[in-house]
């Protein structure tokens, strides 16, 4: 089991807003150890341009897992440029199948500015129905947060950003340093 082989890593909130013709993800710099806070700062969002289409993506788990697929991923949308839900089909259908790559422990969140997914080492792959989704140890709190202010006027940024602001007063394992990458088709 996960719990066997991991030394009790915790952390990682990724939120992801779609409003007004783009979509905000969002990711916390928390990276603790127990109870341990171990970095404050990660990166945990990502911009990333394979074959010159732009994509954002954000992940929680295992940073050199989560590095793998994303660079599984940007070959799947080296193959199919600009079709992110069938890259992300492929990367999952590889993720399920592959020996090496079922025991990867990371989730991605992942969107073109138009097309947002969640991708999960079970084989899924979700988009989400309300224009927002959340990984991660504080990514209930963040969803929940994000969904009660799309009932505003607010922009997608700043619904990020005061989400993300809730989740961190609310979640032990995230914090409001935050990395924000928009993205827009």
């Amino acid at each position: 089991m996960a719990e066997d082989r991991f030394p009790g890593w915790h952390g990682t909130t990724i939120l992801a807003v779609r409003r007004g013709g783009e979509v905000v993800v969002a990711g916390d710099g928390q990276v603790s150890l127990g109870q341990t806070v171990i970095k404050g700062t990660a990166r945990k969002v990502r911009r990333l341009s394979p074959g010159g289409h732009e994509v954002v993506a954000g992940f929680a788990g295992s940073t050199a897992d989560a590095f793998t697929l994303l660079e599984r991923l940007e070959k799947k949308l080296e193959a199919a440029p600009g079709q992110l839900a069938r890259a992300c089909v492929q990367l999952a259908k590889d993720w399920r199948m592959d020996k090496y790559l079922r025991n990867l422990e990371a989730m991605l969140i992942v969107t073109d500015g138009e097309t947002l997914l969640v991708l999960t080492g079970a084989g899924d792959v979700l988009e989400p129905e309300h224009d927002v989704t959340a990984i991660g140890s504080g990514g209930n709190f963040a969803l929940a947060a994000a969904r009660g202010l799309m009932a505003t006027d607010l922009p997608a940024e700043e619904i990020a950003r005061k989400a993300m602001a809730i989740a961190a007063d609310i979640c032990v394992y995230t914090n409001g340093n935050l990395t924000v990458e928009r993205i827009s088709k």
